[in-house]
């Protein structure tokens, strides 16, 4: 059993599709806090059904912030995103912490380099240049601490190498307090066997295209540039590639939950490297409520 007193911050982390959403609307339910999103696409607007943004069902339950709240067409951080979860750390209700973003949790609780912004000249150029390129330009200290094969983590210690002539391995190595210590809240990841969460992310997805995400794709047509960070949403390049009549929508969906599928095996990674101190819970042993202790004091 896994105790939370209703004070306490509660922070829930796990692969995409696992459960994690509607394990941080139970607590909430049953003992109260405001529900604050750390997921790094869900922060946009444009992309609700994609991103598995909370249904307007879930909204009326429970209080949630950091939902769709940045334009489309603007970058964002793991600092934008430390700046817009500070004032719920300590405001009137205690903050139920929910994502799969493995850096905002890491973040959140280890500390978070002061880096600057990268101009956009830096990124502009980065943006032109091959995974290989970028990673061969890293330092060995940088690259021991990235996914390798996460071109978007790789491209951003390239930029900041680049713009401020220090290594990102450096910026870590001098990161101020976390805003949260672990040991301040209730950290709980949700493990999920791959089998199981391949079968719900297929389903997944075919419930997003039943929920309108063609049409959320189509609206979003005009707009689309693949350098925007929110273009990252599984299923948004497939989507749009099948609008665009580069590919069926029969082919757009299986490499939708191929990416997916992919995404979620990055996540599982991360999070059995980096969460060793949170608690584990089996996404699929069912009622995950049960295994909690919610008490009323």
């Amino acid at each position: 059993m896994i105790d939370i007193r209703p004070d306490t911050p509660v922070l829930i982390a796990g692969p995409t599709a696992s459960g994690k959403s509607a394990l941080a609307l139970e607590i909430a339910t049953r003992q109260g806090g405001v529900i604050v999103n750390a997921d790094a696409l869900q922060v946009f607007a444009g992309w609700q059904v994609l991103t598995a943004r909370p249904p307007a069902d879930d909204l009326a339950r429970a209080p949630h912030v950091l939902y769709g709240h940045v334009a489309f067409d603007a970058p964002y951080s793991a600092g934008h995103w430390l700046r817009d979860v500070t004032p719920y750390l300590h405001g009137p209700e205690r903050p139920i912490i929910v994502g799969g973003t493995g850096l905002n949790f890491h973040a959140l609780t280890k500390g978070l380099a002061d880096i600057p912004a990268t101009p956009d000249a830096v990124r502009a150029k980065a943006d032109l240049i091959p995974l290989p390129d970028l990673i061969g330009a890293l330092d060995p200290a940088t690259c021991a601490r990235l996914d390798l094969q996460n071109r978007m983590r790789v491209q951003r210690a390239w930029e900041v190498q680049q713009a401020t002539g220090r290594s990102l391995a450096d910026w870590q190595d001098n990161t101020p307090q976390p805003l949260l210590p672990l040991a301040g809240s209730v950290a709980i990841t949700l493990d999920a066997p791959k089998d199981w969460l391949d079968a719900r992310i297929a389903r997944r997805f075919d419930v997003m295209l039943e929920l309108g995400a063609l049409d959320e794709a189509r609206a979003m047509l005009p707009h689309w540039n693949p350098a925007h960070q929110s273009s990252k949403a599984i299923g948004a390049p497939e989507l749009i590639a099948y609008l665009q009549g580069q590919m069926t929508l029969d082919q757009a969906r299986e490499a939708a939950i191929i990416a997916s599928r992919q995404y979620a095996k990055r996540q599982r990674t991360w999070f059995r490297s980096k969460h060793k101190d949170w608690h584990q819970l089996r996404a699929d042993a069912g009622d995950l409520g049960a295994t909690l202790c919610l008490r009323a004091d």
